[in-house]
């Protein structure tokens, strides 16, 4: 009986340190909030309320957020994101940046490869001069529905396009499905290993002009060295780095700002 209470002790004592470690790593890193969130209590979350993290921001939001208030819409995901539950989301650092250079390159014409719950289709419609046009491309029928409706509960409705389907499928559909001339601005958020194929297939497909701009998120985290490697030696493209954190996290990430002049030499700046 003593020993038998022994072995229970000293196993009751091992899974209490485990615990313990595993909250001070979590607590202390970063990457390992992140990917404790994601990988256990998202799918614990999703199984008890039968919702995925998207559509639990998309109902904070409708029960918080202003209806037809954009930045209501943004500032509400943030909170959400701070104090309920990470999310992939461009966030506010990268989203101030983002926003900055869509108001410097002031589009008629833009492209989201990624729209996950609607967060960046807000932020960039809501800076659009009236009569521009937003499409954002995702292969989730969840999170499209999702982001629909929060660009809808933004009032920004009339100048987002949503389009569901993977980009390799829809890209080169954009000129005559959706009568697409040529793109001023391109955010790209999807999956990483994409990030550098699409931009090709963007190319191919006669979608940028000169002067067109892409911004790239995650591009250190979870990064994406392919495309920078594309972008900043393939002659193609003028190259701007802007280092900033993970969304909601203090781990190093950056945009990636690259503007298509064709054939000519390259100039990438480091900030």
């Amino acid at each position: 009986m003593v020993v038998a209470s022994t072995v229970v002790f000293s196993v009751s004592g091992v899974l209490l340190a485990a615990g313990l470690l595993l909250f001070v790593l979590i607590r202390n890193n970063d990457l390992a909030a992140i990917l404790w969130n994601e990988l256990v209590l998202e799918r614990i979350a999703d199984f008890f309320m039968c919702l995925t993290k998207e559509e639990r921001i998309r109902d904070y939001v409708l029960q918080n957020a202003v209806k037809g208030d954009p930045q209501s819409v943004i500032d509400t995901i943030d909170k959400y994101c701070y104090e309920k539950e990470w999310a992939m989301n461009v966030g506010d650092e990268k989203g101030s940046i983002l926003d900055k250079i869509v108001v410097e390159t002031n589009p008629s014409m833009c492209l989201e490869l990624g729209a996950y719950c609607g967060y960046s289709a807000v932020r960039i419609a809501r800076l659009l001069k009236p009569g521009s046009r937003l499409i954002s491309v995702d292969i989730s029928t969840t999170r499209l529905r999702v982001a629909k409706q929060m660009v809808e509960h933004a009032g920004l409705q009339d100048k987002v396009q949503f389009v569901e389907g993977p980009s390799n499928e829809v890209i080169p559909q954009l000129k005559k499905k959706y009568e697409v001339d040529t793109f001023d601005f391109v955010f790209i958020d999807h999956v990483k290993d994409e990030y550098r194929a699409d931009t090709k297939r963007l190319e191919k497909s006669g979608l940028l002009k000169k002067g067109s701009v892409l911004v790239a998120d995650n591009v250190i985290w979870p990064g994406a060295p392919e495309f920078l490697q594309y972008v900043r030696t393939s002659g193609r493209y003028d190259c701007t780095n802007y280092p900033a954190h993970v969304e909601y996290s203090k781990k190093e990430d950056a945009l990636e700002k690259a503007v298509f002049r064709g054939g000519a030499p390259i100039t990438c700046l480091l900030l």
